[in-house]
């Protein structure tokens, strides 16, 4: 092991020690790794932007494009400068525009996302299900393509808000119909069984990162003084 090494690894020994420090409460130690840490991914996250973006799509086109290039880099050039006007309590009305464009992009990508990628493979997938052919018992896969399918629709069920906000007669919040009511409370046992599982996934996966970290805890230990 180098010099280099050594230096690197006690520096992860004591950086992991300031981070479990916080099992004995918050503490100047523990908010210092964190700040540590913090700083350390805005900083590379600034540099990605930097070298990755700005510089290739930005200055790049900008100082040796063709003219055809400038023009067009010249519409994110406009768009950063009316962005940073949102620093300036007298000019941040201006800042909307490219706040506008940046929330509608962001809401287009998000739901062209969820809908190509979760609702269509869900649909897809749920009807590759009723593919009997495809496994050697057609009746167990044809009593799970139905779980699925129950599964699936009383969850999107679930999601529906078809009902009044308020019963106008007694003021009360409106109740669903018994054909959305019964299937969205069959939709709350999937997803409840869902989270569940996605709660024991993630605890499962820390539980490996604090194996992980403890044993690099003992090797360091063993290396610095064994």
């Amino acid at each position: 092991m180098t010099i280099l090494d050594l230096i690197l690894t006690f520096l992860g020994f004591v950086l992991t020690l300031m981070v479990f420090s916080y099992l004995l409460g918050d503490n100047p130690l523990f908010r210092f790794a964190t700040s540590l840490f913090v700083g350390g991914a805005a900083g590379y996250l600034a540099v990605v932007v930097l070298t990755q973006v700005l510089l290739p799509r930005l200055v790049v086109p900008l100082a040796m494009g063709s003219m055809t290039e400038r023009l067009l880099a010249l519409v994110p050039l406009v768009l950063c400068l009316l962005l940073l006007a949102k620093l300036i309590p007298g000019l941040s009305r201006v800042g909307s525009l490219p706040m506008g464009y940046l929330v509608g992009v962001g809401a287009a990508v998000a739901i062209g996302g969820a809908v190509t990628g979760t609702l269509f493979p869900q649909v897809t997938g749920t009807i590759n299900q009723f593919d009997l052919t495809a496994s050697a018992n057609p009746a167990g896969r044809l009593a799970d393509a139905l779980i699925v399918l129950v599964g699936a629709v009383c969850t999107l069920l679930y999601f529906t808000f078809s009902a009044k906000a308020k019963d106008k007669d007694t003021n009360q919040p409106a109740k669903r119909s018994v054909l959305v009511a019964i299937p969205a409370q069959i939709g709350q046992v999937f997803i409840a069984i869902t989270l569940g599982a996605l709660f024991a996934g993630i605890y499962t996966a820390s539980l490996t990162a604090l194996v992980e970290r403890v044993n690099s805890l003992y090797q360091t230990v063993m290396t610095l003084f064994f």
